[in-house]
């Protein structure tokens, strides 16, 4: 049995490692789809409203991908809850959800190319099927990861790390300040440098950049095998 460092420091890199997937991700989506986000919902509400307000282009594939997100976070829930009265590993089977339907997501993406209609049947596709993939990440960081700091979400984790920063800075920080500073920082720090290299690797080979999210969980998958 892994002792208490051991475990933080899985729980770090595991972290860190899903920070990174969702900002590449979800920039990545954003760029090839006319302007969707897989993972932060939310912003697509906003989204909408601004095209609503000013149309432009890609309103539906916005309106699909939210449905498409609740579907998969609803399986997912029903899923988790087979798989932990079954006693089978369910962080493996869900992180094996999540690759599948990344997978598709790349697949729809090559075969919507070229990317020019945002109504066109492929388009939309990919838009709900990484969505969906997204969706699997948000419920298995709710069900199964809650240990860890969100990792598809920024704003609550810098929020806590400016407030941390100023107690240190003024010398008023409570007992483990620092350790949720490292906690919180390396997640935030992932899901920057994943979109950043999201945004170049599209430009430069367009959805097979999905491959290295893939391999991410891939190896996660792997690494989760024997966890329940």
């Amino acid at each position: 049995m892994e002792d208490k460092a051991t475990a933080d420091r899985n729980d770090l890199i595991l972290g860190t490692s899903l920070g990174f997937l969702a900002g590449y991700v979800d920039t990545l989506g954003f760029v090839a789809l006319f302007g969707l986000f897989t993972s932060h919902v939310t912003g697509n509400f906003v989204l909408i409203g601004s095209e609503l307000a000013r149309p432009s282009h890609g309103v539906l594939i916005k309106f699909l991908a939210f449905p498409a997100f609740i579907l998969s976070v609803a399986f997912t829930r029903l899923m988790i809850l087979w798989l932990e009265r079954t006693a089978r590993p369910a962080l493996f089977y869900t992180f094996s959800l999540q690759f599948v339907l990344l997978a598709i997501f790349m697949l729809c993406g090559l075969l919507a190319l070229p990317i020019v209609n945002a109504e066109a049947p492929m388009v939309l596709a990919a838009g709900m099927v990484g969505a969906a993939a997204m969706g699997v990440q948000n419920a298995a960081s709710r069900l199964l990861l809650s240990r860890l700091t969100p990792t598809t979400m920024m704003t609550g984790n810098v929020t806590q790390l400016v407030i941390d920063l100023v107690d240190v800075l003024r010398g008023a920080a409570e007992s483990g300040a620092g350790q949720r500073f490292v906690k919180f920082f390396w997640p935030i720090a992932a899901f920057g440098a994943g979109a950043i290299c999201a945004a170049f690797a599209y430009a430069w080979i367009g959805f097979v950049a999905l491959l290295l999210p893939l391999a991410i969980l891939g190896r996660l998958i792997l690494k989760a095998r024997q966890i329940r």
